[in-house]
């Protein structure tokens, strides 16, 4: 492993213990893939908060919206078999539709350009006031033909991908869920990746329970996650963990030396064909991905994935070709930011491998430090220390640089803050003291004293006198 990469490894989950504890989530579980193959795998908080059970990193969650993912690249797959065309209308397949619906194309719907409705007449499904539909259902919501003309603009559909799994079944005469499992799960070598819960039930499937949001209760409920998705499968039914998603969308990089689809079916699904409109991030769809670029101080990384939303959980995966990255991050709660940690996440790899990974002069220059304002983590890079703040959804941002000037005959650690915004302390010096054991005890942050957090603790129940 690259040592940059094994230093943002390092990092990563003490940021994402700091934000699970100030953002008080059910649980968390993270993975990341270079160059094909795990180098983290972590998990945090609980898999069910009324019991206490523990999360790990082997529990399942409802993944949701990547399943069209996995839908995609089954079709792909019986595309390279010649056993159907991108643009061959879905009527071709599934019959009995409206004639505006039939019309639309596989790429349509693939790439939600087909321009018809999300959820349905009663999306009640999506709160568990109704079962989810069956495949008569899906069809039926669409009996009245598109809501706007096909190839006009993008437009997010559930029941497009509904329409989507039909079509596989029509096309291989066997179960949308046989097929995948075997030829796309299987075939990717995932061990705890599943279409949907099996008939058997949710039983055995170590599967992590959702969660609602604390208000407007109060307190958040556990939500089971448990059931059927029916004639919806192929749109939002997968069940998976961090480590086979992680695994999965490495593999569909057209980069990636093994997978299931050929490097020209993976650049056409990954390409990007249609914009989010009205959208304060600019993101973009291909054929059952979504992509966008990530900015940053340290440059910008282009990057596909998906994200997923179940009742009671929210996760995101994102591939980074050029850097052979790709990392899923899951959560259990309605209100879970596995977007934002995503982002951030990123951020963080992209910092580190801006700088560089420690040297044997900076590698002192790290821990967390606090004061009543919170708390400030050192990041050793290079030959050099950076400000991270913890609390942020990106840590990195506007990190100050250390530049470091030795260890003086006190064996005090000095510095100067060589660069910072406007609004910081640039130019003033900083200092890494030690106790008599030789350990880090304080950091003097320009004038600013910093400790480590039972220190402040004490120091403020002292002063503002808690109990």
């Amino acid at each position: 492993m690259e040592r940059w990469l094994a230093a943002a490894l390092d990092y990563l989950p003490r940021w994402l213990e700091f934000q699970m504890r100030q953002s008080e989530q059910p649980g968390l579980s993270l993975a990341v893939v270079h160059q094909g193959k795990p180098v983290l795998t972590a998990a945090f908080g609980h898999a069910d908060r009324a019991s206490g059970a523990a999360l790990t990193p082997q529990h399942r969650f409802r993944v949701a919206s990547h399943s069209k993912t996995f839908t995609a690249a089954a079709l792909m797959k019986l595309r390279e078999r010649a056993r159907l065309q991108l643009d061959d209308p879905i009527g071709r397949h599934v019959s009995g539709l409206h004639p505006d619906v039939a019309a639309v194309t596989l790429a349509q719907l693939m790439s939600h350009s087909a321009g018809l409705m999300r959820d349905g007449r009663d999306s009640g499904q999506w709160v568990e006031r109704r079962p989810f539909l069956d495949d008569a259902e899906v069809r039926a919501d669409l009996a009245d033909g598109t809501t706007i003309d096909a190839n006009t603009r993008f437009k997010y559909s559930n029941h497009g991908y509904g329409l989507l799994g039909q079509a596989i079944e029509a096309i291989t005469g066997e179960a949308y869920r046989d097929f995948v499992a075997r030829e796309v799960v299987a075939a990717s070598g995932l061990h705890d990746t599943l279409p949907d819960v099996p008939p058997e039930g949710a039983a055995g499937l170590n599967l992590a329970s959702g969660h609602s949001s604390k208000w407007p209760v109060g307190e958040r409920l556990v939500i089971p996650a448990t059931m059927d998705t029916q004639g919806l499968s192929a749109a939002t039914g997968f069940i998976s963990t961090a480590s086979d998603l992680a695994r999965f969308f490495a593999s569909l990089s057209p980069l990636a030396k093994k997978s299931v689809l050929s490097v020209a079916s993976r650049r056409e699904m990954t390409r990007r064909q249609w914009r989010e409109p009205h959208a304060g991030v600019e993101r973009w769809y291909g054929l059952g991905t979504m992509s966008g670029t990530l900015n940053g101080a340290a440059g910008a990384w282009d990057w596909f994935g998906h994200t997923g939303g179940f009742p009671g959980t929210l996760t995101r995966t994102a591939c980074v070709p050029a850097q052979g990255l790709a990392i899923a991050l899951l959560t259990n709660a309605a209100d879970g930011p596995s977007q934002a940690w995503t982002d951030g996440a990123l951020h963080v790899l992209q910092a580190f491998h801006k700088h560089g990974a420690p040297s044997r002069r900076s590698a002192a220059w790290t821990g967390r430090w606090w004061s009543l304002w919170g708390a400030f983590d050192l990041l050793a890079v290079d030959d050099k220390a950076l400000i991270a703040n913890p609390a942020l959804l990106n840590p990195v941002q506007d990190a100050a640089e250390i530049e470091l000037q030795g260890r003086d005959r006190q064996g005090v650690d000095r510095g100067r803050i060589a660069l910072a915004n406007g609004y910081g302390a640039h130019g003033e010096p900083v200092a890494l003291k030690r106790d008599a054991r030789g350990r880090p005890a304080s950091f003097q942050l320009a004038g600013n004293l910093l400790l480590p957090e039972a220190a402040v603790v004490r120091e403020l129940k002292d002063r503002y006198h808690a109990r």
